[in-house]
């Protein structure tokens, strides 16, 4: 039964829009809150896009075993909650999960038999800079920094259960609930 459905991206690629998009036409998904050390934007809300928390907090919970995975991305710390990903596994529950490559694999493998993993992809570097450019969160230093990580997230492209590419939002959110609605199809059916 796959309950976990992970959407993981490279940065700018517009996972986060996507899955808010998502849980507007499937409001029966619930949505992993990560917990974060880095700093709030603007648009965000704590407790609903992110718990945001001190380092000294974050590595408390990492000594007691709070997080199922825990990743530093880009000097910051992420992680999500253990018992949060069991209890919608225990329950039946659905529970979509935005998340870096590597916390995707991580989860992929602890709960390999409960988990539909979803990478999306920019349709080109250049494309990616000027989305990152576009949304004005960071400087140009930091945008540099994401881009070379890309690379190395798309490494792991393989490793997912289905990859689709965002060119165009508007079908790039019908494939996606296309997808979901195929997953809730089998688990309704026991597969």
């Amino acid at each position: 039964m796959k309950y976990l459905i992970i959407i993981s991206a490279p940065s700018g690629t517009g996972k986060t829009t996507l899955c808010k998009a998502l849980r507007k036409v499937i409001p029966e998904i619930n949505w992993s809150v990560s917990y974060t050390t880095r700093e709030i934007r603007l648009t965000e809300i704590d407790g609903k896009d992110y718990h945001f928390i001190s380092n000294k907090k974050f590595k408390s919970f990492i000594k007691s075993n709070y997080f199922a995975e825990w990743e530093n991305v880009h000097g910051k710390l992420y992680g999500t909650r253990r018992d949060f990903l069991e209890d919608a596994i225990f329950n039946e529950n659905y529970l979509l999960l935005e998340m870096d490559v590597k916390g995707a694999m991580t989860i992929k493998k602890l709960y390999s038999q409960n988990t539909f993993s979803i990478f999306i992809v920019p349709p080109s570097i250049n494309h990616l800079r000027e989305r990152l450019i576009n949304r004005g969160t960071e400087s140009l230093e930091k945008i540099d920094v994401r881009l070379k990580r890309f690379k190395e997230e798309m490494g792991y492209s393989n490793k997912f259960d289905h990859i689709m590419v965002n060119e165009n939002l508007d079908l790039a959110k019908i494939e996606l609930i296309k997808i979901i609605n195929t997953i809730k199809k089998g688990v309704s059916n026991g597969t």
